[in-house]
Parts: structure tokens; C-alpha cells; sequence
């Protein structure tokens, strides 16, 4: 018991330092080698860049348009007389997608990056080095960093022509990372280092003197999150379809009676009865993740192929739920199951007996399963597999419930018209679903066949129709009758016509911000009546004349605030204005192909309250990582993080990210005071407008305190 006693300490300096250094992320793991080092001079050689990319991250590539958004990688080679490049660097094994947010088509890589250059070697001293830069993003909660990396590559064996004379560099191919230029003059970092990381403290629990110590501020998976609870909602819905709403009480008054009396055979049977539906729906998500791949499932995810065909099988499925014709399997194919399951008995047999089920009510859960499944191929593998455990939990706790509880059943509705209606619900449902599946591939190949406002209209008149079947003002093939509605349908009705009305500003130009992720970009809107309002106005939202800047902002030509909010591009020029107007600084650290900052801005900016917050209370300041423009050499600087000299604006700022606040990731935002100091503690990626507001207000509130300055 001493011995391990002695080692707590150690484990507990071993977390504090893991803890210390998680905020620096590097999901890519870089290499680079030579295809050969014994060449002649004459000869064309390979350069091979290769990166292992961690799970759920993935690379842009360098084959789409640079002025798309995203920041595709580059390459840049130091010239000398020892080699010429001969073409262009060619990317290996990039995958195509349509950007939902930056409304383009990109180029990007999962799993292995890899970029080949060929090169003509001149003379025997062969030498090669340089730089490239890239940006690689996460899949699950958008977080994207920008970074660099210098080659070298040398140690070449070189020999001329005639074969018999060799010149050999006594260093290995590819085996250093360093800069060598006579021209560059080493100075100290202009930020300082002055933060430490530690463990976070709550924002409304700081004394006015107390420094904030950074920590982990990383968005949460709610991604994630949010796909496992749709997908357990899809698998409650699957259970009022008419093919197995019905089995309910028909299989758990089977296995009761089947245990003849012994109520506890009973729900040992039902129990497992619904642990086999949860093994056999989860089986069907692993062996889509594990058959299709990352690859395949990002090929189903963006190519047009994939797209159309689930397109015409969601208008089959749609069509057939709104009653003009029934999808069954052959019943040979359920007897011959239902026949198995009788002869094994057992557990063997309750198996059988919950993959009958799964055939009975094919008709009905193929396509909300199909939707789960879909919804989940965004080059992932453990995303589906996921998705379908949630799903069959839903579905199948019902039945192992009604086994414990049976007297339950009892009020269970009976089943009748209103299975129809949930039907016919769903396939309206199908219906705009499909829409969205052409959509993906309309973008992707510039057809022009659904704008955004066609898409629109197409769901306005989708849910319309909807709304006035749950009124009853129409009927369809299978509908009975219907003489009253009751209160829950009313209900429904009134929640899709609420959407309805929602919907409509869209065609007018509103954002609808909630259904980003479902509307194609705003760029294919025929009229955008909010744009041209805010053109002709020369409008920028609430507060935007709060505060004239104390000076115009350097890189303003280039680079820009949303919403008409004034702001800074350089950190000295944001502190010089905050001491002259005693305001708090309000860092946004970000980039130009942020696909998350661009809908924080969109979703939470553009909130009247978070908008006048950032105007009238804060010094706005821009920091972009990945901007290009390169500084006067007089700016220049060797990192002390990486020993990197730094040239360009992009390049200083992601340094001062990291050094200063130990984070790399964007979007992060920070609140300082006019000493420099942190206020509360940073942001990340947050859709929730309420949090942003709190945080903003924590930091106005200390800044007062500390500085004397009346809040507005």
C-alpha cells in the first residue's frame, strides 16, 4: 500500500502536464521523403508530403477555388540552381463536397493527406527546402486550425552522367524542420507570454484583482449529441407507424403467455427479445460504416450518384406513405423467418422472432433507418453506429417495458385511422426530406435546378398541404372519415403552420438561421430584399454608431467585420484605442475559412442584443490566422513556441493565440482588459445566444469594476 501511496504524486504531475498542453491541438502528423536518393543529374524525382490525419478530422486539398473560403494547402519551394520544379504539386486521393456555409465546392482529404511534386535535378549538391501551409478541420464540431510546416530534403546521392562520379551530403533525406536565411534577423515576440494554463474559473465567481487562468474552452461535441438524440427520436417515431404500432401488444402478450404463468420467464423473454433488436439494428450500422468506409461514406455524402438515388427511392417511400400504392416484402421471405423462430425456440428463437419484426415493418422503418443512416455518412465510421444504437434502444425499450409493466397495455390506444395519419405525416415528411438530398447534388454540379428560393417554396407549399391534413381539409386513399379532431392533432396543425409562416421571409431574403444546415446558400437567392435594404440604408445594425474608431484600421482593405460592426485587424492598434476610450477588448480569433465562425456570426452576432453588446460596450479585434499578407521584415519575429520566424499577419496572430492563450482551434474569443490581462474566461464555438450575452456581460461587469468605468 506505500508503494502505490508514493506514486500519487507522480500520477498527479503527469495530469497536471497532459491538462497543461491539451489546448495545442496537431491532428496531422506530417513526413515527407524522396521517391529515390541515388539519382543523375538530369533525372526527375518525386516528392512525397504525407499526413496522418487523426479520426474526425480532415485536410483541404489544393484542387478548388482559393477565393471559396476554405484555405487550400499551399506549397512554396526556396529557389536554387540545384533543381527545377517541373508542374504543379498534385494532391493524392482528394475528395470532393459541397460547403453548405461558403455555398462552393471543395477539396478535401480524411485519414491520409498526401501531395506529390516532381522535380529535374540540376547539379550534384542537390538541396531542397521550403514551406507548405494548410488547414485542417474537425468533422464532429467544426473546429478548424490553420499551421505550417518547413521541409528539407537532402542527402542525395548525385552522380553524373557518365555514372562513375557520385557527390553524397552527409545528411538524411527529409530529416530536418529548419530556416535557413541569411536575411532574416531574430527578434523577440511582441506579445508577451505572461498567461499560464491552469484550470478555469467560473465568470461570476472573480475578484477584480484576480488574473484568469486559461484553460480547456472547446466547443462540445453537441453535434455529435444532437445526431444520437435525433436518432432516438426517429426510433420513437418508428413505433407509431402503422406495421409496428400494432406488433406491440400482439408480441409481449405472446411471450407472457408463453412462459405459461411465470411471469418472470415473461420478462427474461421480453428483455431479451429487446436487446436482440437493439443487436440486430446496430449489426445493420456497423456493417454500413465498416462495408462503405470514411471514403464511402463521404462519396455518398456529396457525390450527385448517391444523392439522386436516395432522392427517387425517398419519393417512392413518400408516395407510398401518402397511400397511392403499398411497399411489402415478399411474405415468403417473413414466413420462412417466422417459421425458423418456431423450431429453435430459445433464445435463438427470440432472436428469429425480432428479426421478423424488423421484416414486418420494413415498409415503414427502411426509410426513417435510411434517413438515420444518411444523416450519418459524413466520412465517419463510428457516427452510424451510434446513430443506429440510439435508434433500436428507442425502439425497443417499448417492448421489453410492456413485458416488465403489462399492465400497461391495457392503456395502450387502440390501433385505427390516426396510424394512417402518422403515416401519411411521415411521407410528408419523406417529401421535403428528398428535397434536400437533390439539393446536395444541384449545388455540387452548378445545375441550378433548386435555389434557395425554389427550395423554399417548396417546403412552404410541402407543410402547407401538411397543416391542412391534420386539419382534415384533405383526405388521401386511406383515410377514413373524420368528423372532429382531436386536441394533439390540433396541436400539430398549429406547429406547422407556425413553420410555415417561418418559412416565408425566407423568400424574401431572411436568413432563417435555425435551417442553415437544410437551405442552399444565400448566394443562389434570386432577390434578397434584407441586402438591399442594408445597401441603400447603409445600415449596420443595432449600435453600429455607437463608437467612432480611434484611428483607421490597418488591413481594412482586405479584411472586414459582419453586421456593419467597426472593429481592429492589429492587437497594438485594438490596446491604443481601449486605453484612449477605457473600453474592454473583445479578441475574435478567427479565419477566412472558419466554416464555425461564420455561423457563429451568423446565428449568434446577428442577435440584436449580442450585436449592440459588441458595439457599444467592446474594442472590436479581428485576429485572422490564416491571412496571407506578409509583413514589412522589420515586423518579422522568431516564435518562441516553435522557433518559426514569422512573416505574415496570419502567421503573427495564430502565434499569439497559441503563446498568449494556449489554444489553437477557431472560432476563440477573449475579453481583455486595458492591462493586458483576461477577463473572464475565453469562448469557443457556442450556438446558444443566451451563453454569449452571459459572457459578454461577465466581462463588461469585471471590466467596470476594475477599471471605473459606468456600464451602459
Amino acid at each position: 500500500m506505500i508503494r502505490y501511496k508514493k506514486l500519487i504524486p507522480f500520477f498527479f504531475l503527469l495530469l497536471v502536464s497532459t491538462l497543461s498542453f491539451s489546448q495545442i491541438l496537431e491532428p496531422v502528423k506530417w513526413t515527407w521523403k524522396a521517391s529515390t536518393k541515388e539519382v543523375k543529374i538530369g533525372d526527375e524525382i518525386e516528392l512525397i508530403f504525407t499526413g496522418t490525419i487523426d479520426v474526425n478530422w480532415y485536410v483541404y486539398a489544393i484542387d478548388f477555388d482559393h477565393d471559396c473560403g476554405p484555405i487550400p494547402a499551399s506549397f512554396s519551394f526556396e529557389k536554387n540552381d540545384t533543381y527545377r520544379l517541373v508542374g504543379d504539386i498534385i494532391p493524392i486521393g482528394a475528395k470532393s463536397k459541397m460547403d453548405d456555409i461558403f455555398g462552393c465546392e471543395v477539396s478535401f482529404m480524411t485519414g491520409k493527406a498526401e501531395f506529390h511534386q516532381k522535380v529535374k535535378v540540376l547539379k550534384k549538391n542537390l538541396r531542397i527546402s521550403g514551406e507548405f501551409e494548410y488547414q485542417t478541420c474537425s468533422e464532429i464540431d467544426g473546429k478548424c486550425i490553420s499551421n505550417d510546416e518547413e521541409f528539407l530534403f537532402s542527402g542525395f546521392k548525385v552522380m553524373e552522367d557518365s555514372g562513375n562520379k557520385t557527390a553524397e551530403e552527409p545528411k538524411a533525406v527529409g530529416e530536418e524542420k529548419t530556416v535557413e536565411d541569411p536575411n532574416l534577423l531574430e527578434t523577440k515576440a511582441k506579445f508577451s507570454l505572461d498567461s499560464a494554463a491552469q484550470e478555469p474559473v467560473e465568470n461570476e465567481r472573480i475578484d477584480d484583482d484576480e488574473d484568469i487562468d486559461l484553460a480547456s474552452s472547446d466547443a462540445t461535441g453537441l453535434s455529435l449529441w444532437a445526431f444520437i438524440l435525433l436518432a432516438f427520436t426517429t426510433g420513437l417515431a418508428a413505433l407509431l407507424t402503422p406495421c409496428v404500432f400494432p406488433m406491440i401488444p400482439m408480441t409481449v402478450t405472446f411471450f407472457l403467455k408463453d412462459g405459461k404463468g411465470d411471469r418472470k420467464k415473461g420478462i427474461k423473454k421480453g428483455i431479451t427479445f429487446g436487446l436482440s433488436i437493439i443487436f440486430i439494428y446496430t449489426l445493420l450500422g456497423t456493417l454500413f460504416a465498416i462495408i462503405l468506409g470514411a471514403d464511402g461514406l463521404n462519396a455518398m455524402a456529396t457525390h450527385w450518384l448517391p444523392n439522386i438515388f436516395i432522392t427517387v427511392i425517398f419519393l417512392i417511400f413518400a408516395l407510398s406513405f401518402l397511400g397511392m400504392f403499398e411497399i411489402t416484402l415478399p411474405s415468403s421471405w417473413v414466413n420462412k423467418v417466422d417459421q425458423k423462430a418456431d423450431r429453435t425456440g430459445g433464445l435463438v428463437g427470440i432472436f428469429f422472432m425480432a428479426f421478423t419484426l424488423g421484416l414486418v415493418s420494413f415498409s415503414c422503418t427502411v426509410p426513417i433507418v435510411g434517413s438515420v443512416l444518411l444523416l450519418s455518412a459524413g466520412g465517419e465510421i463510428i457516427k452510424p453506429i451510434l446513430g443506429m444504437l440510439a435508434f433500436s434502444m428507442a425502439f425497443a425499450i417499448p417492448f421489453s417495458l410492456f413485458a416488465i409493466f403489462p399492465e400497461w397495455l391495457k392503456s395502450l390506444p387502440k390501433s385505427g385511422g390516426w396510424l394512417n395519419s402518422v403515416k401519411v405525416v411521415l411521407g410528408f415528411l419523406e417529401l421535403a426530406l428528398a428535397l434536400k438530398f437533390l439539393s446536395i447534388a444541384d449545388q455540387a454540379y452548378h445545375w441550378r435546378l433548386l435555389d434557395r428560393d425554389i427550395y423554399i417554396a417548396l417546403w412552404i407549399v410541402i407543410f402547407g398541404l401538411m397543416g391542412l391534413y391534420l386539419l382534415g381539409k384533405i383526405r388521401l386513399p386511406n383515410d377514413g372519415p373524420m368528423e372532429k379532431i382531436g386536441v394533439p392533432r390540433f396541436m400539430f396543425a398549429l406547429l406547422t403552420f407556425t413553420f410555415v409562416v417561418y418559412l416565408i421571409p425566407g423568400m424574401f431574403g431572411a436568413p432563417l438561421k435555425f435551417l442553415a444546415g437544410y437551405l442552399p446558400p444565400m448566394s443562389s437567392h434570386d432577390f434578397d430584399i434584407t441586402a438591399q435594404i442594408r445597401e441603400y440604408s447603409g445600415s449596420g445594425g443595432p449600435g453600429a454608431d455607437i463608437y467612432e474608431l480611434c484611428e483607421n484600421p490597418k488591413y481594412a482593405d482586405g479584411l472586414k467585420f459582419p453586421h456593419g460592426i467597426k472593429g481592429y485587424f492589429d492587437y497594438e492598434q485594438a490596446l491604443k484605442c481601449a486605453k484612449e476610450q477605457n473600453k474592454p477588448i473583445f479578441i475574435d480569433f478567427t479565419g477566412h475559412g472558419c466554416v464555425n465562425c461564420r455561423e457563429m456570426e451568423a446565428r449568434v452576432w446577428s442577435d440584436p442584443e449580442v450585436l449592440r453588446l459588441l458595439n457599444e460596450n467592446f474594442i472590436m479585434l479581428a485576429l485572422y490566422v490564416d491571412d496571407k499578407k506578409e509583413l514589412p521584415e522589420s515586423e518579422w519575429y522568431v516564435s518562441e513556441y516553435d522557433g518559426k520566424v514569422k512573416k505574415s499577419i496570419g502567421k503573427q496572430n495564430a502565434d499569439l493565440q497559441i503563446t498568449r492563450f494556449n489554444n489553437n482551434a477557431q472560432p476563440y474569443y477573449i475579453l481583455l482588459g486595458t492591462d493586458e490581462k483576461v477577463l473572464v474566461q475565453p469562448k469557443a464555438y457556442d450556438l446558444s445566444v443566451s451563453n454569449f450575452v452571459e459572457f459578454l456581460d461577465a466581462g463588461v461587469e469585471r471590466f467596470n469594476r476594475k477599471f471605473g468605468r459606468e456600464g451602459r
